[in-house]
């Protein structure tokens, strides 16, 4: 599941991002990102312990040893699947790193099995562009009562409850030098 992507930035050289599955060594950087975004309402704190347990779940966009994105796929039962804590640095946003995140993940989805693949969503055209449909939240019982109902925002939180089945990837297109699913 690596994969890189090329980051242009102006006046600089190209450079690769590699995106890859995280090691248990880099939970504390992926809660520094986690944490460093969490101003911005779009994403829950996560516990750094609860990251070390979970970091095989990750997958990280890494750029010259530095984590610039993370996301997690997080079984809820036998055939579905979240999409977690997926935050990408804001100097690497609008390079299509995130987008490479999220194909990756839905990839990894399919490997393990997974019929359907959830995501909770502020900005639900995000992934709409990448396949998910926007579906009522009691259609994921397993999300409400594994996350939701134990959550302050139960009830308040404004996101959109997202779903896509792995198995169903767009037709490939090349974004800046990435193979993409459009």
């Amino acid at each position: 599941m690596n994969g890189t992507l090329q980051l242009v930035k102006r006046r600089r050289k190209p450079r690769e991002i590699e995106i890859r599955t995280a090691q248990r060594t880099e939970a504390r950087r992926i809660h520094a990102l986690i944490v460093s975004h969490l101003q911005e309402g779009h994403l829950l704190p996560r516990e750094l312990e609860e990251l070390k347990r979970h970091a095989h779940r990750f997958l990280v966009a890494v750029d010259r040893d530095r984590i610039v994105a993370c996301g997690e796929l997080a079984p809820l039962s036998r055939d579905l699947a979240e999409i977690r804590s997926l935050v990408v640095d804001r100097q690497y946003r609008g390079a299509g790193v995130g987008r490479r995140l999220v194909e990756e993940l839905r990839e990894q989805a399919r490997l393990d099995g997974f019929d359907r693949l959830c995501v909770f969503a502020h900005q639900p055209a995000y992934f709409a562009h990448m396949g998910f449909s926007i579906v009522p939240h009691v259609w994921l019982p397993e999300k409400i009562g594994t996350d939701c109902t134990s959550c302050e925002l139960f009830r308040r939180c404004g996101q959109f409850a997202m779903v896509a089945d792995p198995a169903l990837m767009r037709h490939s297109r090349t974004v800046q030098g990435l193979s993409a699913h459009a």
